[in-house]
């Protein structure tokens, strides 16, 4: 079985990250791998290490996406595809899934695992859109893989009611959630084997595609600007008699917060 499995840089979410004028303060920035795919990575070498499945990795980016595939190779992805290219900078979903489904059908793959959204734009769509255009099945919020087969996997996902188990042919794509696994942590022998592993870097033009085939001109969606959210008040303490402090409080919700 062939597992091709996406990742997606960035920002820290645990930085104290600033606006202003519309746009995300670059300075002091960093860039880490998407939670949820981590967990797709994850799944994908638990699968390797399972059934003996061939592991590629692949990320859309700029020349510093290489660190998240090293991450990747660190936690024991075999292969690794970098698609880099100038044309790509704004790009959004729809032009993430005509990419992949480039790659997916350039490398004959059986099975593609994503992170069910990203952490910047918490979009959740590329999976879903990149099944619709390869015409292929696709299960969402997936919390559990079982192979059957080089054909057949079940899987169990979080539906509106409970838990759902799926049985799918393959080939096929699933979005996986962060109940699926807890990502290892890389050991250094990992971390130094992943410097020398070779690195596929491809642009457009080696998958096939021009910036008009990928959309990548005419985008369907596009971030106008970010706002910060408002501070939160800071809160208020009472001390003293329970009665009055009780009366108080219900006083400033009514005509304050006017939640009752």
């Amino acid at each position: 079985m062939k597992i091709l499995t996406t990742v997606k840089k960035v920002v820290d979410v645990e930085l104290n990250i600033k606006v202003q004028n519309g746009a995300i303060v670059e300075d002091g920035l960093q860039y880490v791998m998407n939670a949820w795919d981590e967990n797709g990575v994850e799944a994908s070498v638990r699968l390797k290490e399972s059934h003996k499945a061939e592991t590629t990795l692949v990320s859309i980016g700029g020349s510093d996406n290489t660190e998240i595939i090293r991450k990747g190779y660190a936690m024991g992805i075999d292969n690794g595809i970098h698609v880099d290219d100038p044309s790509l900078i704004r790009a959004d979903s729809f032009v993430y899934a005509r990419i992949l489904k480039a790659v997916f059908e350039k490398g004959g793959y059986d099975l593609v695992i994503t992170g069910k959204q990203a952490q910047d734009t918490d979009s959740g769509q590329t999976g879903i859109i990149l099944a619709e255009l390869l015409g292929i099945p696709c299960v969402s919020n997936v919390v559990a893989i079982e192979i059957k087969d080089d054909r057949n996997i079940t899987v169990s996902r979080l539906g509106d009611t409970g838990t759902e188990i799926v049985d799918l042919t393959l080939p096929g794509v699933i979005t996986v959630t962060d109940s699926i696994n807890e990502p290892r942590l890389t050991a250094m022998r990992g971390i130094m084997m992943a410097k020398k592993k070779p690195i596929q870097v491809m642009d457009l033009g080696k998958l096939g595609l021009s910036a008009g085939d990928a959309g990548a001109d005419a985008l369907t969606s596009e971030v106008v600007e970010y706002i910060a959210p408002e501070k939160r008040k800071a809160g208020r303490k009472w001390e003293g008699d329970p009665a009055e402090i009780t009366a108080q409080v219900v006083e400033l919700l009514a005509n304050e917060a006017k939640v009752i």
